[in-house]
């Protein structure tokens, strides 16, 4: 099942710390196999590969945890130390509280809270990151994803809210968050019930080493749970695809869900979406990870997704993206090919040896959608 693809606002929103530092982000998005083009259109997206190839470029140049995005770096291997200091907490409220703490011993490092009330906890970020909204994002997205890591159990959010204005891919936050979100506010946080902050840890050391060596992408990514109608739905359509091109009607789909046609269209709308949006989007997601991760001709792709015809495939797809098939290609070294200077892990030192417990961006993430 070919995974959810990223908006170019966030690859534009993770590029900023390096650009204000004067680094050059071409060759970095060159790295990535991002053409740089795809920047200019807001309708653009990239697949999580890239995204992470991006990353860890980024990763490289700035020598920061938080990618150049704070107003204070961040050194490599700060995010595992707060992870193993926590990491013997009693429950998910202690381990929590320790990790606020430490990061609060880092002058300019982002100023983290949590309240606990009796009907509701909190996490919070209070201090506005130099204006950089994406940090402060990603800190809620990043502490959300590792507390549910550390108990082994999704937590579901209520609500999430952002002291910004309303982007313009606003409406791709309440899926990345799964919940209802609101902009605006006093602050940048989320709302859970406050019984999973008794949760005891579940996790071990060796547990530890082996997320840190697949971060950022290992809580970054983890945010399909088929906890609502339309992740059911998608998760539904995207199976189906992998065996055929002609995808379920919704009649079908509602009745693998055991529900009627008309209740699920009415359960898609409460969640903002509908049946045509979730085929819209498998369709887009799947045709830009076979443009980037594959070789088929653009016809034979046309025609594993569906299209009679590859003038209609280009017609989708630039609706769908705001350009065309032919933009998403790009070009690689041949299979077996060494790279001149490989990448890192995520999480090793600058210096290029690979630690298991190396760092990752505990705010200077980015967020899948």
């Amino acid at each position: 099942m070919a995974r959810r693809t990223i908006t170019v606002h966030h690859v534009r929103a993770v590029l900023r710390g390096a650009e204000r530092r004067g680094v050059d982000t071409v060759p970095l998005l060159r790295g990535a196999e991002i053409p740089p083009l795809l920047l200019g259109d807001d309708r653009a997206r990239v697949t999580a590969p890239q995204f992470t190839r991006l990353f860890r470029e980024l990763y490289r140049a700035t020598q920061d945890e938080f990618l150049g995005l704070g107003s204070a770096v961040s050194r490599p291997g700060t995010f595992a130390m707060m992870c193993q200091a926590s990491l013997g907490c009693r429950d998910l409220d202690a381990a929590v509280r320790r990790g606020v703490t430490f990061y609060g011993l880092f002058p300019g490092g982002p100023d983290l809270v949590l309240e606990r009330r009796a009907d509701e906890a909190v996490f919070g970020v209070r201090n506005d990151l130099e204006q950089d909204y994406f940090l402060a994002e990603c800190l809620v997205i990043i502490w959300h994803r590792l507390c549910s890591w550390l108990i082994g159990r999704r937590i579901p959010l209520r609500w999430a809210e952002f002291g910004h204005p309303p982007p313009p891919h606003k409406d791709e936050y309440e899926l990345l968050f799964g919940c209802p979100v609101r902009f605006g506010a006093g602050r940048t946080g989320a709302g859970f019930d406050p019984h999973w902050l008794d949760a005891p840890l579940i996790r071990d050391e060796a547990a530890l080493d082996e997320m840190l060596r697949r971060a950022p992408f290992e809580l970054l990514t983890r945010r399909e749970y088929g906890t609502t109608v339309a992740e059911q739905v998608g998760r539904l359509l995207a199976r189906a695809l992998r065996s055929s091109p002609r995808l379920p009607s919704l009649g079908e789909i509602a009745g693998r869900l055991a529900v009627s046609p008309a209740t699920l269209r009415r359960r898609l709308a409460q969640e903002a979406t509908s049946y045509q949006r979730l085929k819209d989007a498998v369709r887009r997601d799947a045709a830009i990870a076979g443009l980037v991760e594959g070789n088929e001709p653009i016809a034979v792709l046309a025609a594993r997704l569906g299209f009679s015809e590859d003038t209609a495939f280009h017609r989708a797809f630039r609706r769908w993206t705001g350009t065309t098939p032919g933009a998403y290609r790009t070009e690689r070294p041949p299979p077996g090919a060494a790279a001149e200077d490989p990448l890192p892990p995520y999480g090793s030192s600058p210096g290029g040896g690979e630690s298991g417990r190396g760092g990752m961006p505990s705010g200077g993430g980015g967020a899948s959608a």
